[in-house]
């Protein structure tokens, strides 16, 4: 009996959960036969049962075609639909409150959460009119079930996110160390008494800069 695949033909066909899959059993495994059939199962979903039924020749056929997929650099998309929600990406990062930046900074360097930084970056749309737009306010990374968010979404999300956040947090010690030196003498005070010197922060913020900017691995799939 003939089963037909359903192949991916771009990047929004598959789902972020389908990649963090992939990613998950393809770590460290040097089988690369069992990998591109676990590729074609998990991309195509179909069991592992109708890979092994299928010709090798198509199986090949496949995992080319899904390796070329990955290899299209994916466009900034500041919008998706899952079912009847329409989920926007943050309008204005520079209004990012305290709590989003803490949950992003926890779970945007690891693929096994992204889909919980992804809930912080996107969010349903309350209202939109042309190119503006608000969307929910900030509650959890875990409200909405991002796994199921089209995985180009996602890379372009990355990719914009880290272009911006590396421009911005460049200018941020320069920023600083001209507000320190406007500080009064009393605010300086009250910054050494509580143990934190000048000098010591800005240093440390230093430190900190390349781990802000730093993108996750963005592997691609080898045949």
């Amino acid at each position: 009996m003939k089963v037909k695949i359903l192949v991916p033909e771009s990047l929004s066909e598959i789902t972020l959960e389908q990649y963090q899959k992939f990613l998950k059993i393809s770590k460290d495994n040097e089988d690369s036969l069992f990998v591109n059939q676990k590729m074609v199962s998990i991309f195509c979903n179909i069991e592992m049962s109708t890979v092994f039924a299928t010709r090798y020749s198509s199986i090949k056929e496949i995992t080319e075609h899904l390796n070329e997929i990955f290899k299209i650099k994916p466009k900034f998309n500041s919008f998706f639909k899952r079912g009847e929600l329409e989920f926007g990406f943050i309008p204005n990062l520079d209004e990012m409150t305290f709590g989003e930046y803490v949950d992003i900074d926890s779970t945007l360097n690891d693929w096994e959460t992204m889909h919980k930084a992804m809930g912080v970056l996107f969010r349903p749309i309350t209202y939109k009119k042309k190119n503006k737009y608000l969307i929910e306010k900030y509650e959890t990374y875990d409200k909405y079930d991002m796994q199921k968010m089209p995985l180009d979404v996602v890379f372009g999300a990355l990719i914009f996110f880290w272009n911006l956040s590396s421009e911005l947090v460049n200018h941020i010690p320069i920023y600083l160390k001209e507000e320190l030196q406007n500080l009064t003498l009393q605010q300086k005070q009250i910054l050494q008494d509580d143990g934190i010197g000048i000098q010591v922060y800005t240093d440390l913020l230093q430190e900190m800069l390349p781990t802000l900017t730093k993108l996750p691995n963005y592997p691609y799939i080898n045949v």
